[in-house]
């Protein structure tokens, strides 16, 4: 029988923890850990083959910056396990052609079409297409799908004001009157039981988390509220816009959508507020400030 050995030593407050790894002919690893002081030998078996993940995700638009963040999240998770991949102008391809940094994810599978993926070994559904695309994809899954929609097709609970924010009429008014609109930090319980989850954009997230709980434990007022906000670039996504190069950014911060833009909407129909928002881009890539 071969095996193969290594060892190595580390300090853990202030004990000696040494650690040695032995492979036995079937294939299995054998870890063993041993303390010379407060430490008490353990053993683990650990596989080398490939593990079933407990609930498998397919994930529609992967190849935008949204969709590439989702990937590193679940990645490496302990239940989730990605096994759709769609990007319509980039199918055939693997991740790691469209972002290098994923070159070590050998498990990710090939991107598809939209029209090509197969949901019949899917469990939940993570959707990251752009605004205005997502409604009739949706409405076209399995019923039995969780679905999170990290676009903005159904965060806002009245179909008319999605039209009068985003230039066209909801395609998909019934899904919108089950979506659940929120984080899990704060609604954990009804975004457990929803079928379809509305995600909060970038803005709602950076505002809700630090707002909600000083208003829940009566600390401040609703009213007087100023929202100084400044986001990366990469919120706009992955198009080619004039404002959006680097030479357009670089070396100053600047305000837009002043007293109308959209996340403005959020706040107040969730939780009841009028605030002072104010909108900054400044030259950095995913950052909420």
């Amino acid at each position: 029988m071969s095996t193969t050995t290594f060892s190595s030593t580390c300090f853990l407050k202030g004990s000696e923890v040494k650690v040695s790894n032995l492979k036995s002919n079937n294939g299995n690893w054998k870890l063993h850990i041993g303390g010379s002081t407060a430490l008490s030998t353990k053993r683990m078996q650990i596989s080398n083959s490939k593990q079933e993940k407990e609930i498998r995700v397919a994930l529609l638009g992967a190849s935008g910056y949204t969709g590439a963040e989702i990937i590193r999240l679940l990645a490496n998770h302990p239940y989730f396990g990605i096994t759709v991949m769609t990007a319509d102008r980039n199918a055939g391809k693997s991740m790691d052609s469209v972002f290098p940094h994923f070159i070590t994810q050998k498990d990710l599978p090939v991107l598809v079409s939209t029209n090509d993926a197969d949901f019949s070994d899917v469990d939940a559904v993570f959707c990251c297409l752009p605004h205005g695309t997502t409604q009739e994809i949706i409405k076209g899954l399995p019923k039995r799908l969780k679905i999170v929609d990290l676009s903005a097709d159904f965060r806002l609970r009245n179909v008319s004001e999605y039209e009068e924010w985003y230039g066209q009429p909801h395609r998909a008014p019934d899904l919108q009157e089950e979506a659940v609109y929120g984080l899990t930090e704060i609604l954990r319980e009804e975004i457990k039981n929803a079928h379809l989850v509305a995600n909060p954009g970038c803005y709602p997230t950076s505002i809700q988390l630090p707002l909600v709980p000083l208003i829940k434990a009566n600390l401040i007022e609703h009213k007087n509220i100023i929202i100084d906000a400044k986001s990366g670039a990469s919120g706009a996504g992955r198009g080619a816009k004039v404002g959006n190069l680097y030479t357009e950014l670089t070396e100053g911060i600047m305000s837009y959508g002043v007293t109308r833009h959209r996340h403005g909407e959020y706040h107040s129909q969730k939780f009841d507020l009028d605030p002072c928002f104010m909108q900054i881009i400044a030259l950095t890539m995913k950052q909420i400030i």
